[in-house]
């Protein structure tokens, strides 16, 4: 049986998020994930933002996206090993999703593979960020306020963060990544000098990023999937590449 060589990077699919047509784009993910190749494929690593909205109560999971989970169950029976970089969005995973056999991750994560090394996560904070966004996150990881909110029903609180979620999405205009002016690159220049990275592979920003380093390694960002197609990231082994397509 030859090796499991490819590993699959996605991120922003934003599995709920009332805009354009949230139901083609799950089963547009879904697509996705029933096409990869298991006998071949060695990884899965989900960088944050799969879901717009993604809260678990102690005994209440999401409902959103069921047959995601249940494909990624697939993919774990089948030999892939899946990981996940909690985003923004996302953030409030506590136990559900480790408890199916995936792998949480930290940003930044370093690992090794296929002889490359990948500095990995979901791309925010790194380098620094506003201080309102980062007020912001230190409220979403607050346990009292964690437990507040658990307080709520969930037909509630899913009806808050989605509807907050749509409204904040409208109040804002498409990202465009600055280069070399953006924090996430000056700190991929920074730590190379500390923790050298072949790979730098990010999402949150919503758009095509693909531009060398100073040593020689490269800066990506995923593609969201908001409009259309497949966008993702492969490496098979040897090489990294950007895709819109399976």
């Amino acid at each position: 049986m030859a090796a499991r060589e490819g590993v699959y990077f996605v991120s922003d699919v934003h599995l709920g998020l009332r805009t354009a047509d949230p139901q083609e784009r799950e089963e547009r993910f879904l697509a996705f994930l029933k096409g990869i190749p298991c006998e071949d494929t060695l990884a899965l690593y989900l960088l944050g933002d799969i879901w717009d909205f993604w809260y678990e109560y102690r005994d209440v999971v999401p409902r959103i996206g069921m047959r995601v989970v249940a494909r990624l169950v697939s993919l774990m029976e089948a030999g892939v090993q899946v990981y996940f970089c909690p985003g923004n969005h996302d953030i409030w995973t506590f136990s559900f999703f480790e408890s199916l056999g995936m792998k949480r991750i930290s940003q930044p994560h370093y690992v090794s593979i296929g002889g490359k090394v990948f500095c990995l996560g979901h791309g925010d904070t790194l380098g620094g960020c506003p201080r309102t966004y980062a007020f912001m996150l230190k409220v979403f990881r607050c346990r009292a306020i964690q437990r507040l909110f658990s307080t709520l029903h969930p037909w509630l609180a899913f009806r808050f963060g989605l509807g907050w979620s749509k409204s904040n999405r409208r109040s804002h205009k498409p990202y465009e990544f600055r280069g070399e002016q953006e924090p996430l690159y000056r700190f991929c220049t920074g730590r190379a000098a500390i923790q050298k990275a072949d790979y730098y592979v990010f999402g949150h920003f919503h758009c095509r990023v693909d531009m060398p380093l100073p040593d020689g390694s490269r800066l990506y960002v995923l593609k969201d999937w908001m409009d259309g197609g497949m966008p993702h990231g492969y490496f098979n082994g040897s090489s990294f590449y950007l895709r819109s397509s399976l």
